[in-house]
């Protein structure tokens, strides 16, 4: 996920770097653009090999979700790879090998088109995932669902607002990782002019995308409540209604108590949760008691998570206002403001998780709301079957994407430089562009015995 979020925000910065490059035919963003692709293919293959194992998963591990869903989730991810899967796959090559052999505007249109891809993609994984939540157009015979209205379900109620929440949310972790790049580049005094452009880049993204994030958010969350109220309860930790037009507290902070049903050590601000969350300072939402224990959602990670994500996201909102009045000011490289953004470079991923957190532990006990229990959807494996193939999961993941991570911070550390703008083909040589090559010469420099 997350590897595939940052490579949805990666592809989209790239057709807007060449767009400029196109525009200014300055040098300096082509440059920025080819330092930026070879991060983008690195990220790309470690987000398909995430994408692979998750289709094992689901018939290892589901086969009661896969029997009974197969249906509607089957044709959706089909969908996905039949439009963004080749859509990308047909684009990429040229993107990544076909600068010097096809024409700037083709390749502007190949890098265009993969991130075109990429939001495809996000789209129909978002209406599979969505439908899991908010199931539309569907009828139940002899157990088993069956599609009736493939409008209703590739388009059910919560999938627009994920949607957008998400593609948003991937813009802006990824425009906080360029961010945080180019202020360790201003901070070392290393590629001094392109640090500085990835910033400013950043903040004026970050200064506008981040409020819009936040309406997208509460209309999230309007829409959470009226499909999932019991998720909205778990994230606010509303144990018991007041009534009375008595509204509901915004939860700072407390730890809530399960056993007890309350909240200890409780921060609140009265009618606050009210006015956030129903618009109406008396307004009242479905409290965690009106249901069976056993069909509440976890408290505590949720509650925590949601708010480690809307923490993350004010800080991040305050940096970018902060560091665009700075810029105006003259004074956007201020030591401590470099600092900052350096230290805020995780923290579209880390908000990216924690939001994933509140969507999927929230829908708890349902793996399909109000249709499929997720104790109803797993097969008869033995849990020490389960625990081994997570653990070699564990495993490949931690050897593959450790060494990505390891040959990403490579090429960060090398950071944009003149040698990788592309392959040379003056005077019809071809040398091929290798993405996933850190190398800084061609093959054909090297003193090799055979030469």
């Amino acid at each position: 996920m997350l590897f595939a979020a940052f490579t949805i925000g990666l592809a989209n910065l790239l057709g807007f770097l060449e767009w400029r490059w196109l525009r200014t035919h300055d040098d300096a963003w082509k440059r920025l653009y080819f330092f930026w692709l070879r991060i983008f293919a690195v990220s790309f293959g470690m987000g398909v090999v995430s994408g692979i194992v998750m289709a094992f998963q689901f018939g290892a591990n589901w086969p009661e979700l896969s029997r009974i869903v197969g249906s509607v989730i089957g044709p959706l991810l089909s969908y996905e790879v039949l439009t963004a899967f080749f859509l990308e796959a047909s684009f990429l090559g040229v993107m990544l090998f076909g600068w010097g052999r096809v024409s700037e505007r083709l390749h502007f249109f190949a890098t265009c088109m993969v991130a075109i891809g990429t939001l495809v993609s996000t789209f129909w994984i978002l209406s599979s995932n969505s439908w899991l939540h908010t199931p539309r157009g569907y009828a139940m015979v002899n157990g088993i669902v069956q599609p009736v209205s493939w409008m209703q379900i590739i388009f059910n109620p919560s999938f627009p607002y994920r949607l957008v929440h998400m593609a948003l949310g991937s813009f802006i972790t990824t425009c906080f990782v360029v961010g945080g790049v180019g202020a360790y580049y201003v901070r070392k005094g290393l590629h001094v002019d392109a640090g500085a452009r990835m910033l400013r880049l950043s903040v004026a993204f970050a200064a506008i995308v981040l409020p819009i994030q936040i309406v997208v958010g509460d209309q999230h969350g309007l829409n959470t409540l009226e499909h999932q109220p019991l998720k909205v309860a778990a994230m606010e930790a509303h144990w018991h209604s007041e009534g009375n037009g008595a509204g509901v507290p915004l939860v700072v902070f407390a730890l809530p108590n399960a056993e007890a049903q309350r909240n200890d050590y409780q921060m609140a601000i009265p009618r606050l949760g009210s006015l956030i969350l129903t618009h109406s300072a008396d307004g009242d939402i479905t409290p965690l008691t009106s249901v069976p224990r056993a069909q509440r959602p976890p408290m505590a990670p949720v509650f925590f998570a949601f708010r480690i994500m809307v923490g993350l996201g004010m800080a991040m909102l305050l940096l970018a206002w902060i560091s665009a009045i700075a810029w105006w000011r003259g004074r956007l490289h201020a030591t401590q403001l470099i600092l900052v953004w350096n230290m805020m470079l995780p923290a579209g991923f880390i908000a990216l998780v924690a939001g994933w957190f509140v969507t999927e532990i929230g829908r708890q006990p349902w793996v399909v709301y109000g249709l499929l229990r997720t104790a109803d959807a797993v097969g008869p494996q033995s849990p020490m079957t389960v625990a081994v193939s997570l653990l070699v999961y564990v495993l490949g993941y931690a050897f593959v994407f450790g060494f990505g991570i390891f040959y990403l911070t490579k090429l960060v550390r090398a950071g944009p430089q003149a040698s990788r703008d592309g392959p040379d083909v003056a005077g019809g040589e071809h040398t091929p562009a290798r993405p996933l090559s850190a190398a800084d010469t061609s093959l054909e420099q090297e003193n090799t015995p055979w030469n």
